[in-house]
């Protein structure tokens, strides 16, 4: 059985085009041509860069100190160049000069001092480093360290880390606007749905060819296709398989794709007395056609994960591994071993408990719901039963913290910093993370990460690397299901599109009209 947690949102499309349309007329009194309009299923519940800031970074409002470039290499960003102590203790971060915020005043240490404070709160990503203290000294931030702590860098790439202007805060340090230094300022906000940007003459990077655009949230990926083949919107993000496969037939629309450092996988409580053994978790990644899944339903036959690491996290992903098999009958023979037993009512139990887990999925990525239900079947020939359950995003981490998530079906994006260490070991380290182990820990690991963080002289980062991808592989504390690709149905009206397989930024400025000033919607 399925059932949906809560009612989902049905929003009609000429109702999207109408508030769409009523936005632009506020705030730009002028039609829809040279208005570049960008749509995709991430809501913004808030302005505060800790819950909901990615959007902002995305339509490069905001920017961060560091930077990534496609490969995850750090590059300069706020920040024109860095350096460490020789102990590991302090680093400095220049800043650059000249930097102005869309309010009109020049960005400075101190003033980009307070919005880094912020993010040593949790969830913020600084929160995950040893960080002593942040201080402001001349044009540089320096940060003091309890302990080295070597990918500090790919930390400031975060979200959470984006420097906003000191005029964004209320007096009780509430953010209340979003001014930023990016080449696009905010003229409107209707939260949750919509923000409109327009460039910013006082960028340092010169004018842009986009003058004018508008993110809008729609939940529902049919309406997000209907919206790409009626040629509504200039660029649509994370559409369903099938809408893609019908998309790429459609000569008035282009479908880019690059693969990313993300995966689904399965998040499994392995304190729960139904999955705390590992012969129990290896039968149900057994259980699981991999193959059959990427080729059938996300219409992609190389996304079917043999390991957790995609290819795309360099370093990281094992070659050496044997990859993830499917294998129903040594699937059944392992719950076996592990004493799960068949009962009157058909599905397997375990001590008289477990007829029945919970799979808690997501709408946000539209081929979940399709995935639990095709997981469910799967688990069902070999006697296990799951009742799915579809919420929102915010249900997996809420029942990570709460004790009460026994599976969850979710899409984990590794690309979070440009270096992954940083958000592994949150995942997997000793606590585990909301997106990663739930009551799992290996002592193994535990060293492997430390040492990776502290990058002592003669330790072999890759030898590490390597290691921690078999644990993961043999223990599987979460269980690998498919690798993804980030795909952009992209309008006849534009040129230019690029993909950042980080998903950090949708790279507006690099985005041309077709025409001089592209055609009205």
């Amino acid at each position: 059985m399925i059932r949906i947690l809560r009612r989902i949102p049905i929003i009609p499309l000429l109702a999207l085009l109408t508030v769409s349309c009523r936005q632009n007329a506020v705030t730009t009194q002028t039609s829809l041509a040279g208005e570049l309009l960008v749509v995709g299923p991430w809501e913004i519940p808030s302005l505060d860069p800790l819950g909901s800031g990615s959007q902002f970074m995305r339509m490069q409002v905001t920017e961060t100190l560091v930077d990534a470039a496609s490969d995850g290499t750090v590059l300069p960003g706020l920040a024109a160049e860095w350096s460490m102590s020789p102990d590991g203790l302090e680093w400095r971060f220049e800043l650059r000069e000249g930097v102005r915020f869309h309010d009109g005043s020049f960005l400075t240490a101190a003033s980009a001092l307070p919005s880094l404070k912020r993010a040593l709160v949790e969830p913020g990503s600084l929160a995950l480093a040893p960080i002593e203290r942040l201080d402001a000294i001349g044009n540089e931030i320096a940060v003091r360290l309890k302990q080295p702590f070597a990918p500090l860098p790919a930390l400031f790439a975060h979200s959470s880390t984006q420097i906003l202007a000191p005029s964004s805060y209320g007096p009780t340090g509430e953010v209340r606007s979003i001014v930023g230094t990016g080449p696009y300022r905010i003229v409107s906000i209707a939260r949750p749905q919509s923000f409109v940007v327009e460039a910013f003459d006082g960028w340092r990077g010169g004018a842009t060819p986009i003058r004018h655009a508008t993110y809008l949230s729609v939940s529902r990926s049919e309406t997000r296709a209907l919206m790409a083949e009626s040629g509504q919107a200039d660029l649509i993000y994370n559409l369903d398989p099938a809408s893609l496969t019908r998309l790429r037939a459609n000569p008035r629309v282009k479908v880019e794709a690059v693969s990313i450092p993300r995966a689904i996988a399965l998040k499994l409580n392995s304190g729960s007395p139904c999955l705390q053994d590992v012969r129990t978790r290896r039968a149900i990644s057994l259980a699981i056609d991999r193959a059959r899944i990427a080729r059938a339903i996300l219409r992609d036959p190389d996304m079917a994960a043999t390991q957790l690491f995609p290819p795309t996290l360099s370093g990281w992903h094992n070659p050496r591994l044997a990859p993830l098999a499917t294998d129903p009958e040594l699937a059944r023979k392992l719950l076996a071993d592990a004493g799960w037993r068949k009962t009157s009512q058909g599905p397997l139990s375990l001590g008289g408990a477990c007829s029945s887990m919970e799979l808690l999925t997501f709408v946000d990525r539209p081929e979940l719901p399709l995935l639990s239900a095709v997981i469910q079947e799967q688990l069902r020939q070999v006697g296990l039963h799951l009742e799915v359950n579809i919420g929102n995003s915010g249900d997996i981490p809420l029942g990570h913290r709460a004790g009460t998530l026994t599976m969850g079906l979710m899409a984990r994006n590794y690309g979070n910093t440009p270096n992954p260490l940083v958000t592994l070991a949150g995942d997997f380290g000793e606590r585990g993370g909301d997106w990663g182990a739930m009551n799992w820990r290996n002592p193994e690991i535990d060293s492997l990460f430390s040492g990776l963080v502290r990058s002592p002289d003669g330790f072999d980062q890759t030898l590490a690397r390597g290691r921690i991808a078999e644990i993961l592989q043999s223990e599987l504390p979460v269980i690998p299901i498919a690798w993804y690709r980030q795909t952009v149905v992209i309008g006849s009206r534009v040129s230019g599109v690029t993909l950042d397989p980080f998903e950090r930024s949708y790279r507006l400025t690099g985005i041309r009209w077709a025409g001089e000033m592209g055609a009205s919607r």
